[in-house]
């Protein structure tokens, strides 16, 4: 099974892309009740109208899909992250693997970071047993942040004997709009992981494109260049990962204000 909601930790929405192109047009298996996980005050439902007639209400929502993955099915539970009812929530997920005989947890989405446009995403990974981490870029030392519903999700899993594993993308912090870089990283990961053959040409391409429109914008903005220079040395240099990471996750919770030099 493989899961990513919108919110905390899907900056760019890297992980929630990412999981639909994965799903493709795979059967619904699963709906979970919105009625039970939302608040809508704060997960407003949709409402499309056309030349002022009403036309549609969307709800938001959590499904699972199932795809054939080659030597197995994956199942690909996304959506919104729900407001409420997280345990509740994870106990359901928990029964639904138990049905289809789930014998791995797979969390993937993106955090927003100091690291520049101009290199390929950085992918840290995380899982419930070390042996899995052998040789992987993982967050060093403690890292203490609020947790997501996937989170939550992947502690309950592991606590009641699934192996869980993580991906999760770097972004930019000073991207705001959907980050193509980093939803193909994931990609990439996850196709290695389960030997799945994906044809991510087409993101490549689209990267590819974003990187050249940021590049323009950065170009015009001697500030900018400067900032993503100071990244780039910082991406290369021998500092901890760990470290850097937890001072830019505190950072971006405090939300300390200050100049932007992306910003007009």
């Amino acid at each position: 099974m493989l899961q990513a909601l919108s919110g905390w930790v899907d900056a760019g929405g890297a992980g929630t892309d990412s999981a639909v192109l994965l799903a493709g047009d795979g059967p619904i298996v699963a709906d979970f009740d919105p009625d039970a996980l939302f608040d809508y005050r704060s997960n407003r439902p949709v409402l499309d109208f056309v030349d002022g007639e009403i036309r549609d209400l969307q709800w938001p929502g959590i499904s699972v899909r199932m795809r054939d993955a080659g030597a197995h099915d994956l199942l690909v539970l996304s959506g919104t992250e729900p407001d409420m009812r997280w345990q509740e929530f994870a106990a359901s997920v928990f029964e639904l693997a138990g049905r289809f005989s789930v014998t791995r947890l797979i969390s993937i989405g993106a955090v927003p970071a100091a690291v520049p446009h101009t290199l390929e995403s950085p992918v840290m990974m995380t899982a419930s047993n070390k042996e899995l981490l052998i040789g992987q870029r993982v967050p060093e030392g403690i890292l203490r942040v609020p947790s997501a519903a996937v989170s939550v999700v992947d502690h309950y899993f592991a606590e009641h004997g699934i192996e869980t594993v993580g991906f999760w993308a770097q972004v930019p912090h000073y991207v705001n709009e959907p980050y193509k870089p980093a939803a193909l990283a994931l990609l990439s990961r996850v196709a290695g992981h389960l030997a799945l053959d994906l044809d991510l040409d087409e993101w490549r391409a689209d990267a590819d494109e974003q990187r050249s429109r940021l590049d323009e914008m950065v170009s015009s903005r001697p500030e900018a260049k400067q900032y993503v220079e100071r990244l780039e040395t910082m991406a290369s240099s021998e500092f901890g990962l760990g470290d850097q990471i937890a001072s830019e996750v505190e950072r971006f919770l405090r939300d300390v204000g200050g100049d932007n030099p992306f910003e007009e």
